[in-house]
């Protein structure tokens, strides 16, 4: 059995980067995975929407429905944090203790169900040590490209433009 797919807060917000490369990469892997089953925590769905309840209101009617549609087509499964990922956010190696507490999390719960994280999050790709367990999207020269009414919506919804790197 292939190993759970985790996404994170960076990486849905990375369609919308400011980077062009990384707005790239991040759509092309959402274009590509919308039929795979993907696991998102409530927290870090919960950064999204943090993300973007701090932008004009005008900005946020632009993007919800892009998103809206993006959760309703993709199955994601949204899970809270367990026993099993506090035991293994205590059980990290130490190279991880100058972590945010959510990034701990985040990869606690990969690691305890032997998943994959994709992600841009600097702070994640950055740590050495976790082998397959962490990774970027695949580089890409174009942004994906979803099926005709997500896509309108996504074009509407570049008027929202994120730095990656603060969440």
């Amino acid at each position: 059995m292939a190993p759970e797919i985790h996404l994170d807060a960076s990486l849905f917000m990375g369609m919308h980067s400011t980077d062009k490369a990384v707005r790239a990469a991040c759509t092309a892997f959402f274009a590509s995975h919308l039929d795979h089953p993907v696991v998102m925590t409530y927290e870090e769905v919960g950064r999204c929407d943090d993300f973007v309840w701090h932008l004009p209101r005008d900005v946020q009617d632009a993007y919800y429905p892009f998103m809206d549609v993006l959760h309703s087509l993709m199955p994601i499964d949204r899970r809270a944090y367990t026993d099993a990922d506090l035991a293994a956010a205590a059980a990290l190696p130490a190279g991880t203790s100058g972590l945010r507490v959510r990034d701990r999390l985040l990869l606690a719960s990969v690691v305890a169900t032997g998943g994959r994280l994709v992600t841009v999050n600097p702070r994640l790709t950055a740590l050495a040590g976790f082998g397959p367990s962490v990774r970027e999207p695949e580089p890409a020269t174009e942004r994906g490209v979803f099926p005709d009414e997500l896509d309108v919506l996504y074009e509407r919804s570049l008027v929202l433009e994120a730095d990656h790197g603060e969440l």
